[in-house]
């Protein structure tokens, strides 16, 4: 943005100063004719030994001082005003020179300002936190958008190469090609939309109702109770009134996802998934909890990461989603206000606990 040129900071302190001084220098010098000079008689008076001066003599022996006095209070306004400016302002250049860095595309750079708590080393904090926040965003987009590429160049890889081999094969079997592309169709449909939903998450382009979400947990619950039942799970719900303020949608879509997710990675038979809701100090707590292998507390931390499946995902056949499940809660939570822990349960299998706001 262009803009006229005029005085810098420093130079507007340094002239503030130097005014300040001569306001003060002034302010003197009334003080001295009010309180003193205006009760001295105007002529000197005669006495036996010589004479009292009188006003005007006065005026005249202190007056010229009085006004190298004030030359000398600019020049040290000035003077002092400038080098005082220049220390105070110094955080402030590190300030916009990493400013100036982070606008270069620098991230990693911080100002680390040293010395005591004041609004310059509250500010270069700030500054600090922001950068390091926009590092970690800008490298977990940079993650996610190579996820993503390789997740939607293998299906097209695989379609091409299908589509190629029955190019070469005029005998080949055209109903399992069919069958084949429609599959993978559908995986990338899939992943599309489940990106789409990221995407809209993490903007919070959505509008805010009131909502009970253990009727959203039950919803969600009966849903999936077929692909429970298919896999010989065990779907419990329970819970209270738990009003919470967020998109009926897409904490339905929470919901969903949590509950597939545990049914999904459970044991091969004879596992269980609890689904509770409770109101507690405000904020609506969703509970999810799921038998299966013991996970260790560094994969856990993991698995909320955009296409992190995990050594269990990987394996899994039907229903194994595109490994944005979790990542997809993480966004929902997030745009919501609220908080998402993952943890491992020591019989085997995985705890999870949203807190919205209620």
């Amino acid at each position: 943005m262009a803009r006229p040129p005029g005085l810098s900071v420093r130079q507007k302190l340094a002239l503030s100063y130097a005014g300040f001084l001569m306001v003060a220098g002034f302010l003197l010098l009334a003080v001295v004719w009010v309180f003193l000079l205006r009760y001295v008689p105007r002529d000197a008076v005669p006495t036996i030994g010589g004479f009292v001066p009188g006003r005007d003599d006065l005026i005249r022996a202190f007056l010229p001082a009085a006004g190298w006095m004030l030359v000398f209070l600019l020049a040290f306004g000035l003077v002092g005003g400038w080098i005082l400016a220049g220390r105070m302002l110094a955080p402030l250049e590190r300030i916009t020179d990493a400013a100036r860095r982070a606008a270069s595309g620098s991230l990693s750079h911080r100002i680390a300002l040293p010395g005591a708590q004041d609004e310059f080393r509250e500010l270069a904090d700030a500054f600090d936190a922001m950068l390091a926040r926009l590092e970690a965003q800008i490298a977990e987009q940079r993650r996610f958008a190579a996820n993503a590429s390789h997740e939607l160049r293998t299906p097209l890889a695989i379609s091409q190469t299908l589509l190629e081999v029955a190019r070469s094969d005029p005998d080949s079997d055209t109903a399992q090609l069919l069958e084949r592309l429609s599959a993978i169709n559908a995986r990338s449909i899939e992943l599309t939309e489940a990106l789409l939903l990221l995407s809209r998450a993490d903007q919070q382009a959505f509008a805010k109702e009131r909502v009970d979400l253990s009727l959203l947990a039950e919803e969600g619950a009966e849903t999936l109770l077929p692909l429970a039942e298919q896999r010989g799970i065990t779907l419990e719900t329970t819970g209270d009134l738990t009003p919470v303020e967020g998109s009926p949608a897409l904490l339905l879509q929470l919901t969903t996802n949590l509950i597939h997710n545990a049914i999904v990675h459970n044991l091969p038979t004879g596992g269980t998934v609890h689904v509770g809701t409770t109101a507690r100090a405000g904020r609506g707590i969703l509970t999810v909890e799921n038998t299966g292998e013991k996970l260790t507390p560094a994969l856990v931390a993991t698995l909320a990461e955009p296409f992190q499946r995990g050594a269990e995902r990987a394996k899994s056949g039907t229903h194994a989603g595109v490994g944005l499940g979790l990542a997809i809660v993480a966004a929902i939570v997030r745009a919501h206000g609220g908080s998402l822990t993952l943890a491992p349960r020591d019989a085997g299998g995985l705890r999870v606990t949203v807190e919205l706001p209620g």
